[in-house]
């Protein structure tokens, strides 16, 4: 047997059982490196193995694989040892109070979303649902939308072709509640919409809750009074309301409807201009041109309509100024909503 390649691998034994002794547990893997390594003292030993004479080559090659095999063994019992030394040390202390888990939130949104419903349902609404991909008839030509009107236009229109469209409100779910059955009606329609719009106060897809009672007798008085609840319950009890002139296709006479400022209770501020008033929601006694669309009888019955903007209503609420936090998926904005 080669007397120096005996004595190179008594040293690499003396190198490790030294080093072995003085390491601590995060540098065992340092060590295993050292020694067990692909460029390790235990790979240099194989390759210099080819210089050995060829009758003392088995003899030098079984004493290199059983320093290996002495070596792995000691590394991994030190592994195990400090593994069990650690799961020993991280063991649970039962007698220390739990961690708080931090619990999902509903957007502010569906919370708002959510209460204006469970305010029109408390006075007798039921909600109706419908598809946002609407036909050019139910979302225009049906609610008195003439073919010429700017609504129409492909700016302020997500078209698919000219029969197919994203509907621009939730005002075809009224359309399909009258055509699929037969009044007295007293529904809201709550869902999202789009319109090419993007900026702080305005965004392509938001959500809108419209409502619809059709009825005989229904008169402008009735609107009045269900908005005056629907402030008082979403704002407070002090808000006051008023309605102003204004025009839409599907109403007739229409109103612009405005509350006191929720701000500054209507004394006036930068966010009301001034003006003490904030526009909040569009109404109005439903067109008869509309009833006949929908082969309902305008001698007959009558009725309201009004559209709400959620996110107008949000914003108001939480004195939010850009629309698109909405949208942005902040958590630290998210998390301020209980």
């Amino acid at each position: 047997m080669s007397v120096d390649f005996i004595r190179k691998i008594d040293d690499t034994r003396e190198l490790f059982l030294k080093d072995f002794e003085s390491i601590d547990a995060l540098g065992v893997d340092s060590l295993k490196i050292k020694f067990l390594g692909r460029n390790g003292l235990l790979s240099s030993l194989m390759k210099e193995l080819g210089t050995v004479s060829k009758d003392q080559k088995p003899q030098c090659g079984k004493a290199v694989n059983l320093l290996k095999i002495e070596i792995s063994n000691k590394i991994n019992e030190s592994l195990e040892s400090n593994i069990q030394s650690s799961a020993k040390d991280s063991e649970l202390d039962y007698t220390l109070p739990g961690r708080k888990i931090s619990t999902g939130n509903l957007h502010p949104l569906t919370i708002v979303l959510n209460q204006i419903c469970d305010i029109f349902k408390q006075i007798g609404f039921s909600v109706s649902e419908g598809p946002e991909i609407e036909s050019d008839f139910n979302n225009f030509t049906a609610l008195n939308i003439k073919d010429d009107h700017p609504a129409r236009d492909m700016h302020d229109t997500f078209y698919f072709d000219p029969k197919k469209l994203l509907r621009t409100h939730t005002s075809p779910v009224q359309i399909r509640t009258m055509q699929d059955g037969d009044p007295p009606f007293r529904i809201i329609a709550p869902g999202k919409v789009y319109r090419c719009d993007s900026d702080v106060t305005h965004s392509p897809m938001f959500h809108q809750i419209e409502g619809l009672c059709i009825g005989k007798g229904i008169n402008f008085g009735h609107l009045k009074s269900v908005l005056n609840v629907f402030a008082k319950n979403i704002f407070n009890k002090s808000c006051s309301v008023r309605l102003r002139p204004s025009f839409f296709p599907f109403t007739e006479p229409s109103a612009e409807v405005d509350i006191s400022c929720v701000m500054c209770g209507g004394k006036g501020c930068r966010i009301c201009s001034n003006s003490g008033w904030l526009e909040i929601l569009g109404a109005g006694m439903v067109d008869p041109e509309v009833l006949k669309n929908v082969g309902i009888d305008p001698e007959i019955y009558t009725g309201y309509a009004f559209g709400v903007g959620v996110e107008r209503v949000a914003m108001l609420k939480y004195a939010i100024s850009d629309i698109r936090l909405f949208f942005e998926n902040n958590y630290n904005f998210l998390k301020q909503f209980k």
